[in-house]
């Protein structure tokens, strides 16, 4: 009975395992929420934070530094970290920069302001410039910012899923660029702000809802799976 209890063991084990190598992985909920919170506070939450306390503390000019202070730390840290800066945290980084630096130069408000749809402009067209390559930029920001992990089974068919959706958020940030820089020419630039805020708030989630829905579409025609990592 040992032997035989022994082999059942054995081939249980294995069965496991090749359900397991067969699914996309994600994190059990508490730990997604931790990951999408922690990337969204580094790329996000720490440079608003610091501007905003020391535009308080100093002016406008002093929270735009900054801002800009805040992101290339954090890019440091990581980059000396973990040898490698996250996604998101490099398309901060890389925004906050033209934008702090326009802003200082020209003391301008509208130019500092125009800077919101030419940043979705430049996303726009980074996403078009890798959702043909070889590694779009979806699937990275997929990994880091939500923890899915592919099994190298399936990188292949879902290669094109990744490609495909990092058209789609090509086309969010451009409605995004084009919507935003039309606000700008139309409403008074005191309340310019918050309604950026509800549209880019509104783009943004609609193109999570999509990604969402077309990810879970496109597992079940091929037949993947998920489970909790």
């Amino acid at each position: 009975m040992g032997p035989d209890l022994s082999r059942s063991d054995v081939a249980q084990s294995g069965d496991r395992a090749a359900v397991s190598s067969e699914c996309l992985e994600l994190p059990r909920p508490a730990t997604l929420i931790r990951t999408v919170g922690w990337n969204i506070a580094e790329s996000f939450g720490l440079p608003t934070g610091s501007y905003a306390l020391a535009a308080w503390l100093g002016g406008r000019n002093a929270g735009l530094w900054a801002m800009l202070a805040a992101i290339w730390l954090t890019a440091v840290i990581r980059k000396v970290a973990s040898g490698s800066v996250p996604g998101l945290v490099m398309i901060s980084l890389i925004v906050l920069s033209v934008q702090t630096l326009a802003a200082v130069i020209t003391g301008n408000l509208w130019i500092f302001l125009l800077h919101f749809p030419l940043a979705n402009l430049g996303l726009c067209l980074l996403f078009a410039r890798t959702a043909r390559g070889h590694s779009p930029i979806a699937a990275r920001l997929a990994a880091e910012v939500i923890g899915l992990r592919c099994p190298a089974v399936h990188q292949q068919r879902m290669h094109r899923f990744f490609q495909n959706v990092t058209v789609l958020w090509g086309g969010v940030f451009l409605a995004l660029a084009v919507s935003l820089g039309a606000l700008l020419a139309a409403v008074p630039l005191a309340t310019y702000v918050p309604v950026w805020a509800v549209t880019t708030i509104a783009l943004i989630g609609l193109g999570i809802a999509a990604s969402t829905l077309w990810l879970r579409s496109v597992t079940r025609s091929l037949g993947i799976g998920f489970r909790f990592a």
